[in-house]
């Protein structure tokens, strides 16, 4: 059974500039789309299964799921405003194409994920250090996800170079707008985790502390990692920090608390 609109979605990642013009001449299908989004879900998934599978089989099954959803939830809130600005730059592209090329970057970053599967059941069969676990997450997703918005870019440029249906300052706008697809991206992170999950931790569908944020958790894993803090941080991606057990001070007590000169008699009178 061949499966011609999955071969032409990855046909990006074998002849980027045929695959971009026949995007520009609006040859390909809208289906093509459909594909794209059944592509991205499936390697989100696979990639989920495994970086949930350090905290437990339900953990790996939400996260196959949340990936996917994270993704998509940025794209709904970060497009129509990236094609708004388009438009009033004087951009040509009609909303099908432009959508179509997007995608393809995010085809492209969810395939160099899974590809990175087989490294990540390595270290994760054989780490117990959970913030090295979360900084390696990290570091696929940032690889991953700046080829796929090189390939975004070199569609875009495309458009402008070969055609004339895009303008050389839409290109220009489009990598500020790959650091606001990122924020947003991180801060949706940080509301749907857990991803991970310490192993020492139950599982959560959701965390309830919302203490912290996604940058705060990255810098302290490091910090961890690099031994210049102390304490464990498995609680770090629950924005839960693990407080230190200290007497109260005498200012903070109750007056029934604060101990008093004839408890001290009576108790030597006691021994």
């Amino acid at each position: 059974m061949q499966f011609p609109l999955i071969t032409q979605a990855f046909e990006v990642l074998k002849d980027r500039e045929s695959f971009f013009q026949k995007i520009l001449d609006d040859t390909v299908p809208t289906k093509l789309i459909g594909s794209q989004l059944t592509l991205m879900g499936l390697f989100t998934f696979f990639y989920g299964l495994i970086m949930g599978s350090y905290n437990s089989w339900m953990q790996s099954l939400v996260t196959g799921v949340k990936l996917f959803l994270l993704i998509l939830l940025t794209v709904a809130i970060c497009f129509p405003s990236f094609y708004i600005v388009q438009m009033i730059l004087g951009s040509k592209i009609k909303l099908k194409p432009l959508l179509i090329i997007l995608l393809s970057g995010f085809v492209v970053m969810t395939t160099i994920m899974l590809a990175f599967a087989p490294i990540v059941v390595f270290f994760q069969m054989g780490a117990e250090n959970y913030n090295f676990i979360q900084l390696l997450h990290v570091g696929i997703f940032i690889f991953s996800g700046s080829f796929g918005m090189k390939f975004v870019l070199d569609g875009l440029t495309y458009a402008f170079e070969k055609t004339e249906v895009y303008p050389k300052i839409g290109v220009v706008i489009f990598r500020y707008w790959i650091v606001i697809f990122a924020f947003v991206g991180m801060q949706l992170s940080w509301n749907l985790r857990p991803f991970v999950g310490s192993k020492d931790m139950p599982f959560e569908l959701f965390r309830a502390n919302t203490q912290g944020n996604f940058y705060t958790t990255v810098f302290s894993s490091i910090g961890h990692l690099m031994g210049i803090s102390g304490e464990n941080n498995e609680g770090d991606e629950n924005g839960e920090a693990k407080a230190e057990e200290h007497p109260k001070p005498a200012l903070e007590m109750k007056p029934e608390e604060v101990p008093t000169a004839q408890d001290d008699s009576l108790n030597s009178n006691d021994s």
